[in-house]
């Protein structure tokens, strides 16, 4: 014990490798790691991200039907052995259902067009099936991840295929929440449908309406998105499987194209369909270009949204102050009881970085050259980030604003009582010159634009407060 140092460290022994090699020559790889050489110099050659393809599991489980697919065709045309067809089918349902996703270790941005996660998939697929059949792994002559994984296919078809199918599969968790977040505006719309507000364009004030009004037509808006988003499944229903290298169908059998697509509609439950022209369809991303813009498009509107919620609830003194913000965390280290609208903050910056992503999906697109698009990697990662963020997002928008916000009715009340803009309804019964004459008096003394209609002889005062009667001036009532 005298001698101990507590600087000291024990000797750490060596991790356990196996030797695997490809054309470039060997390379050491973890000795329980599922995935082969062709990864581990993925992971030196691209330390960028940090991020790992497994952050999106849809992605993973895409892959696992593209290659599940593919078995399924290749034992039925006749050209893989039935009982390498029948494990590799085995282990691409476990990863369906979940597992061995921590195996997925490449990172998300890649040269190669997605060869590096093409080669991940196979070499993590061979390896459980030579695990599953007893033997070690890396021992390929009994199952290999090229010969065996990726027979009748290329990285250039399998995946822009499974990029399309994990954009579908990610898909319903944002409009589950964007239609969550619709209705919480609608029913907001409907909590305050009595509530008569000043209405504003340009910032300045404009005609009355009601805060009930204006929340339903953010509902309105939310909806329409939500519709866009739902029609662009058809964007991704169309895949070019089977059109290996460039489109040719080099290396696969001329029966393999329609069985394997066959095969993945059953397996992924969507309605794809075989592009009409292969050559086209492994060199273009118009689709994912489409995709891109009507998320940006739910995107902005979403800020737009978030920024009138701010707008609204400024203050809570010194600003507009018509609505109230659920208080979610203090909101400076210096100014005592301050309180920001931190969430629709954090939900204007998911927009802006979407409106970023697509961006970089349109010059990923147009950077394609010939036969290939070698950029798809950056633009399912742009596309793939921005449906989760933005699902996100709006679950926090709902959950920790919108559902809990409350109306200042008082200071409505005051501000609709006090505003000229309200003699704009009163137009057809007096006539525009008085109405203009009224209002310049209005603003010089301040007072209440009924009273000076019914000073001047022009209405009743029963006729007044009944064309400015909130179901009246917001165009509830004819």
């Amino acid at each position: 014990m005298g001698n101990f140092s507590g600087n000291a460290q024990l000797p750490i022994a060596p991790a356990a490798t196996r030797t695997e090699t490809d054309s470039l020559g060997a390379m050491q790889v973890p000795a329980d790691a599922y995935w082969g050489v062709h990864t581990a110099r993925a992971l030196e050659n691209f330390p960028i991200a940090k991020r790992p393809i497994s952050v999106f599991p849809e992605l993973i489980v895409a892959l696992a039907c593209v290659k599940q697919a593919a078995a399924r065709a290749n034992l039925e045309i006749g050209v893989l052995d039935p009982h390498k067809a029948e494990i590799i089918d085995r282990v691409c349902q476990e990863i369906i259902d979940g597992a061995w996703h921590e195996q997925f270790v490449v990172g998300i941005i890649q040269g190669g067009a997605g060869t590096s996660t093409n080669m991940n998939a196979n070499e993590v697929i061979a390896n459980r099936c030579l695990e599953l059949m007893g033997h070690a792994k890396g021992a390929y002559q009994y199952m290999h991840p090229i010969d065996d994984v990726n027979k009748s296919q290329s990285t250039n078809d399998t995946y822009p295929t499974a990029v399309k199918l994990s954009l579908a599969f990610a898909l319903p968790h944002l409009l589950k929440e964007l239609g969550l977040l619709r209705d919480a505006f609608n029913a907001k719309g409907e909590e305050f449908k009595h509530i008569l507000k000043v209405g504003r364009t340009q910032l300045q004030d404009a005609v009355p309406m009601t805060l009930g009004q204006e929340f339903h037509g953010f509902g309105t808006t939310l909806g329409e998105d939500y519709d866009r988003l739902t029609e662009t499944v058809w964007m991704l229903s169309e895949i070019n499987l089977g059109a290996t290298a460039i489109g040719t169908g080099i290396t696969a059998d001329p029966r393999y194209r329609e069985a394997a697509v066959r095969h993945l509609a059953q397996i992924s439950g969507l309605d794809i369909q075989s592009a009409p022209d292969l050559i086209e369809a492994t060199s273009d991303a118009g689709g994912f270009m489409s995709f891109s813009g009507t998320l940006k498009r739910s995107a902005i509107k979403l800020s737009k949204i978030s920024n009138d919620l701010r707008l609204l609830s400024s203050g809570p003194q010194a600003g507009l102050g018509e609505i109230n913000l659920p208080a979610q965390q203090a909101g400076s280290s210096i100014m005592p009881g301050k309180v920001n609208p931190v969430i629709p903050e954090a939900v204007s910056q998911v927009a802006y970085a979407i409106a970023g992503n697509d961006v970089t999906v349109t010059m990923a697109a147009e950077g394609g050259q010939l036969q290939l698009n070698a950029f798809e990697p950056v633009i399912a990662y742009s596309l793939l980030q921005g449906i989760s963020w933005l699902a996100q997002a709006c679950m926090t928008l709902r959950v920790n604003c919108v559902e809990g916000i409350t109306a200042n009715v008082e200071r409505l009340e005051g501000m609709v009582a006090s505003s000229v803009g309200v003699i704009t309804a009163l137009i057809p019964f007096i006539g525009y010159g008085s109405a203009a004459e009224l209002a310049k008096q209005a603003l010089k003394t301040g007072r209440p634009v009924a009273d000076l209609v019914v000073e001047a002889g022009l209405m009743s005062k029963e006729d007044v407060l009944r064309e400015l009667s909130p179901a009246k001036i917001s165009g509830m009532e004819a």
